[in-house]
């Protein structure tokens, strides 16, 4: 610690002592007997009649701060005045007025006070830090002001632990949109907003984006849509330091509802199916003659083909077959054929679609395809390290980031089956896709396609669409 000239009280000292009284009322406190302003600053003042020399005093009072941080407006004032050299002397009535924690209190003291020759003094405590003594007493009491200030803390926490395991809400603020705190019951009732909750559910069902459906109900961000939509709250489940709760509120949505939401909420979140595009297909379609991806291309002012890669010299490696012969053809007439067939499945076809009479599951079926990529990608390796062409080395990142992409659905399937629930609310889009198709627009589109279409094929003039389910 570095050496400082201190002040010296009550020893015949006639200097002149520019004394900052801090006066400190937390919102917590303000009713309680010897912490109210007045009180401190009734003593505080009766303190520097009692010291000799010429004595002037400021005084620095937080109205409603913790003293938790140092962030309070009139303890900033006192820092920059400190440092200033514009006081001589600090004053409180005790010492937690300061600070309630043992970090800022020393760091005040140590960094800011003595370094300046600004002494501190604590009525109640009895000390001052002109004495070797009184430094030491201000960094014991410090302690336990922090411990005091901890076991409180830990105290609250325990209480709202005990309030969340037995389904009321712990409080604190941070109602969910759609309820209201009753403070009397200690739960959360549904209010006037929570039908607006019902209608994001329900609009996501049906196909609409998060930012359509933000404007068609007058919600700010598509984001906070989003957070309504995925909390569980919804449900009737408070979630509390990262582990779920059974509520006693009612929930506004029932389960099955929100599963669906989440499993379509993941599946759309996944790169592939939200790029920017302003053409329906791209991605999704297939030669069938090579097999490999086609491109939209425009052609003249006649509107777009789509032309398989092999036939182009932009991007050798996703070239097949140099040698490809398929037709190129109006990416109109593909569209076309391919909304033509959603609209016209029937709701037989689309609740038969995906069922396996061998009765293998989805995480079974991901497992099998993982398996055959793997046996690729080995074969792939076997043949790079004869060869070690660039082409080959861009069909194993592809597959690799492919085998990834499996494990980590693999992985959702198993813990909650995502993908499963990801079937039903397709389905459930498919059924809808009448009465929305004509309000989305292209990105909406290409979401609900891409949810329900794994490839299109294209053979010259016959398509093929491979669904997911």
């Amino acid at each position: 610690m570095a050496k400082s000239k201190m002040h010296k009280l009550n020893q015949g000292n006639t200097e002149n002592i520019r004394m900052a009284l801090y006066i400190r009322v937390s919102t917590d406190r303000q009713a309680e007997e010897g912490y109210s302003i007045d009180v401190q600053k009734e003593r505080l003042v009766a303190f520097t009649k009692t010291l000799d020399g010429n004595v002037s005093y400021e005084l620095y009072i937080d109205d409603g701060f913790s003293g938790a941080t140092l962030e309070r407006p009139a303890m900033q004032r006192l820092i920059m005045d400190a440092q200033n050299k514009a006081i001589t002397h600090v004053c409180v009535y005790k010492l937690d007025r300061l600070s309630r924690s043992q970090k800022d209190t020393l760091h005040l003291i140590e960094d800011i006070f003595l370094p300046n020759n600004i002494a501190f003094i604590s009525i109640q405590e009895s000390f001052n830090t002109s004495t070797a003594f009184g430094r030491a007493v201000v960094g014991i009491l410090s302690v336990f002001a922090q411990l005091e200030r901890e076991n409180i803390y830990e105290r609250t926490r325990s209480g709202m632990q005990k309030r969340v395991e037995a389904g009321y809400w712990p409080g604190g603020g941070g109602v969910p949109f759609g309820y209201d705190y009753d403070p009397e019951k200690g739960i959360l009732v549904p209010n006037s907003d929570a039908e607006t909750v019902r209608q994001i559910y329900d609009l996501y069902l049906k196909g609409f984006s998060l930012q359509t459906i933000a404007n068609k109900l007058g919600l700010k961000y598509e984001k906070l849509a989003a957070q309504i939509m995925l909390r569980k709250t919804n449900i009737g489940i408070i979630e509390y330091n990262g582990v779920e709760y059974k509520g006693l509120h009612e929930p506004i949505v029932s389960r099955e509802i929100y599963e669906k939401a989440v499993a379509l909420h993941a599946q759309r979140s996944e790169k592939k199916l939200v790029p920017y595009s302003r053409h329906l297909l791209t991605g999704l379609v297939y030669c069938g003659v090579c097999g490999a991806k086609m491109r939209y291309q425009k052609w003249g002012n006649a509107g777009y083909k789509l032309v398989c890669y092999s036939q182009q010299i932009s991007k050798p490696y996703l070239v097949k077959d140099p040698d490809c012969d398929n037709e190129t053809v109006w990416a109109e007439d593909i569209e076309r054929a391919v909304v033509s067939d959603l609209m016209n499945m029937t709701a037989d076809e689309i609740n038969s679609s995906g069922s396996d009479s061998s009765g293998i599951s989805i995480e079974e079926t991901l497992r099998r395809k993982k398996a055959s990529l793997e046996m690729k990608l080995k074969r792939l390796y076997d043949l790079y390290a004869e060869a070690g062409n660039r082409v080959l080395l861009e069909s194993i990142n592809e597959l690799t980031s492919e085998i990834k992409s499996l494990s980590e659905k693999i992985e959702q399937e198993a813990d909650r089956g995502v993908l499963s629930e990801s079937a039903k609310a397709a389905k459930e889009q498919l059924k809808n896709i009448r009465n929305t198709w004509d309000f989305m627009d292209i990105c909406e589109r290409r979401n609900l396609i891409c949810s329900v279409i794994n490839k299109i094929t294209v053979t010259h003039s016959s398509v093929r669409i491979d669904y997911k389910y």
